[in-house]
């Protein structure tokens, strides 16, 4: 891509998050996001099919963003706390994105995605890694669990937060170690 294309795109980024951190996405027109990233409809067409294949672009980026800083995905059940520092490192680093790009309707949609990923992520990593349905729950569990927990009171301090989360996983884990 060359540096206009790359800036052009780039103010489309930008506008759209803008947009986004205060309005739903079913809210946001192309027409609204042209005039403020100050350029016409045409181009944003050049970039983008819609607003939702720009939101879904965006969503996909967080994500490997988010699971590219996990080194040792398959600790999940082996060390669960180093696990879940790694977690916490990586879902604080992407923290502002996430909570605009997956707000409101779409809240559920990151963690789906991201469990979907970490899985791909632990086989890519460990081809031998193969699950009973036990370990595959306790995964679910503890993904969907850790993250709403994280989002839900991360206010209070991320350290807090971390250990009665940790305390938590490590008792569920226990038994499916």
């Amino acid at each position: 891509m060359d540096l206009r294309a790359a800036k052009t795109n780039r103010s489309i980024i930008n506008a759209f998050l803008n947009l986004r951190s205060h309005k739903p996405l079913e809210k946001i027109t192309v027409k609204e996001l042209s005039e403020l990233s100050q350029i016409n409809k045409a181009t944003f067409y050049l970039h983008y099919h819609d607003i939702y294949e720009l939101s879904e672009s965006l969503e996909k980026e967080v994500i490997e963003s988010t699971l590219f800083n996990i080194e040792h995905p398959n600790a999940i059940f082996k060390d669960t706390k180093k696990f879940l520092r790694e977690l916490t490192i990586s879902l604080s680093a992407n923290e502002q994105l996430i909570k605009i790009l997956f707000e409101g309707n779409r809240s559920g949609r990151f963690v789906d995605l991201f469990e979907k990923g970490l899985t791909e992520l632990i086989k890519k990593s460990y081809p031998e890694y193969n699950p009973s349905i036990e370990r595959k729950m306790v995964m679910t569990y503890l993904i969907h669990g850790g993250y709403y927990t994280y989002f839900k009171y991360c206010d209070y301090g991320i350290e807090p937060v971390l250990k009665i989360i940790e305390k938590c996983s490590e008792a569920i884990v226990e038994p499916y170690k």
